[in-house]
């Protein structure tokens, strides 16, 4: 029995702290449209670091990373020329995003849009937008080289009949208000990683999918602050919550709640952020030097002129560079090096 089976039935209840994650977020939504009334440019800016954060961030959760110096080269032309699958992904994922942000209220959710997704993220892979045929559980293998068996997934032979399924469950979730849309929408995302629908590419195809769900939900915070790097940031907790409320999934006997108030939590981290950014701040400055210095504060240690970039797109190198130097002078920022090689780092 899925997550969402379990709210059909009536089986589970929300516990306090999930209800005041909904309350919290309740008030935040209440603020949206405030929020999206602000600055023009300055949520231009935001829109475009979300799209490559997410980008970047969502592949390099799975293990899919490419050259900060290749990611204007990557976005920036309609045709890029890749260098390796790494860079082809990204790219993928990045234009799965474009139709999200482009169409996401025309979108129909069922299995036709899943394979989409998940075939815009894999590229020219022989099974990109195929459900998978063989049975595969999901490894976890540490760094001394042990491996062991995390969870066992939906057999290949079932899978389309649950995603099916899944499709079904949630359109009458939202129908018959079984949940909070919210609840929904994680209860969701949990059961389709439970199902691993693909033989690889379900984590990312999953946050996809959440992204699409929130804002067909009337939730758009994620055009502005990047879901996908906030998970990365917090990556460990994560796959914490996934193991936790996958236990029993099968027997429809687990506890989905710490998986739940991961994804809430998420939400709520990024509408914090939307309204630092945007809300409550006055800007004298400007746009673009908020946005560099917003980048700066989100590094935690040593930091390239080529990293900082990548966080401030649509912003000139020049401009990048002039902000790092009157930094420097007001002695909050510190250069490690010379030349291209140089680091950068917060002062203490």
């Amino acid at each position: 029995m899925t997550t969402l089976q379990q709210f059909a039935a009536g089986q589970i209840a929300i516990p306090t702290g999930t209800a005041w994650h909904l309350s919290d977020l309740g008030e935040f939504r209440g603020k949206q449209d405030l929020y999206t009334r602000q600055s023009p440019q300055r949520l231009k800016s935001l829109r475009e670091h979300a799209m490559i954060q997410s980008a970047v961030s969502s592949n390099r959760i799975e293990g899919v990373a490419i050259d900060p110096n290749r990611v204007r080269d990557i976005f920036a032309t309609s045709k890029p020329i890749f260098r390796d699958r790494d860079e082809e992904e990204v790219r993928g994922y990045r234009d799965a995003l474009a139709w999200i942000h482009a169409d996401a209220d025309s979108i129909v959710l069922n299995e036709q849009c899943i394979k989409r997704l998940h075939a815009l993220t894999r590229g020219q892979i022989w099974d990109a937008g195929q459900f998978k045929e063989k049975d595969g559980d999901i490894i976890e293998r540490s760094a001394d080289g042990r491996s062991r068996i995390r969870f066992q997934t939906v057999p290949a032979h079932e899978t389309a009949a649950c995603m099916a399924n899944l499709v079904i469950d949630w359109q009458r979730c939202l129908d018959e208000r079984w949940v909070p849309p919210l609840l929904a929408l994680a209860a969701f995302n949990l059961d389709y990683l439970c199902i691993h629908p693909f033989r690889d590419g379900n984590g990312r195809t999953s946050r996809l999918l959440w992204l699409l769900q929130s804002y067909q939900l009337g939730y758009e915070v994620g055009r502005y602050i990047s879901l996908e790097r906030l998970v990365e940031v917090h990556k460990d907790r994560y796959y914490e919550t996934l193991e936790q409320s996958s236990q029993g999934w099968h027997e429809g006997k687990h506890e989905p709640w710490p998986y739940i108030n991961f994804v809430l939590f998420i939400f709520k981290t990024a509408f914090a952020e939307f309204a630092e950014r945007v809300g409550e701040i006055k800007a004298p400055r400007g746009a673009k030097t908020d946005q560099i210095l917003a980048a700066i504060e989100q590094f935690p240690g040593k930091f390239s002129l080529a990293q900082l970039e990548l966080r401030c797109p649509g912003v000139s190198r020049d401009m990048v560079r002039r902000v790092l130097r009157d930094q420097q002078s007001a002695g909050m920022v510190e250069c490690h090096g010379r030349g291209p090689a140089s680091q950068w780092q917060k002062k203490r």
